[in-house]
């Protein structure tokens, strides 16, 4: 096995890795936000969920998730090519600023080798090295210098239909029980268990990708969607009267 295959191999990461921020992401909006519509619901009605009725959920609830859903996706490949573009602008403009400056462009990278550890004499010597190579030199300074990462192994329109599946998926949980039953106290009921187990089950998936601690990927999870579904009903029990 060549050396470049055993890197592909050695570090490849699983789809659940790879698309984890689009996933979370996805996920988690897709839960709180449809889940919302429904506390929203039960909140305002006076005499419980019944009075408005299943119909009015489900209608809103599907409505606002592929609405949502749409503009997360697009606004995930949005965001992914706007950062591309700048990455390609900030990398061309720091190639020009090495080719006409060589001196002060030399001079930041010395210090930036010597803040990450590296002694006066190896910094100097390394940064004289890297010189040669300004391709090399400018990916380097936009990592140490700037914090960006080349993002061509990315794709944009890859990214933006996985969080709109993620969000579809996951935010499709809370509405389940208004599909397969009555719209009462006891649906909303059931409607919050399947929103907290959706929680659970994406701070398990977190911890299956990253390898923290699970108690935090689940418990951090289950937090943030809580907070949002308190809000959310104590907004429509105000507003309901």
């Amino acid at each position: 096995m060549d050396w470049q295959a055993h890197r592909r191999e050695a570090h490849a990461l699983g789809h659940t890795q790879e698309f984890l921020r689009q996933i979370v992401y996805g996920g988690n909006d897709g839960i709180v936000t449809t889940f919302a519509i429904v506390a929203g619901f039960a909140g305002a009605a006076a005499d419980g969920v019944a009075q408005i009725g299943g119909l009015a959920v489900l209608v809103f609830g599907i409505a606002n998730l592929l609405a949502d859903a749409v503009s997360m996706g697009l606004g995930e490949f949005l965001s992914g090519r706007s950062l591309h573009d700048l990455y390609h602008s900030r990398r061309l403009s720091e190639l020009n600023e090495i080719a006409t400056n060589p001196a002060q462009e030399r001079l930041e990278l010395e210090e930036i080798l010597r803040q990450r550890g590296l002694t006066h004499e190896d910094a100097e010597t390394t940064a004289t090295l890297l010189m040669r190579y300004p391709d090399m030199m400018a990916d380097l300074m936009m990592s140490y210098e700037f914090g960006m990462q080349d993002p061509a192994e990315e794709n944009p329109a890859v990214n933006g239909f996985v969080t709109f599946l993620s969000f579809v998926v996951f935010g499709s949980v809370p509405l389940i029980p208004y599909f397969i039953l009555e719209a009462t106290d006891r649906t909303f009921h059931l409607s919050l268990i399947a929103s907290l187990c959706a929680l659970i089950a994406l701070g398990i998936l977190r911890w299956n990708a990253t390898g923290e601690r699970m108690f935090r990927c689940v418990s951090e999870t289950v937090v943030v969607g809580a907070v949002c579904g308190v809000v959310a009903f104590a907004v429509g029990a105000i507003v309901g009267g």
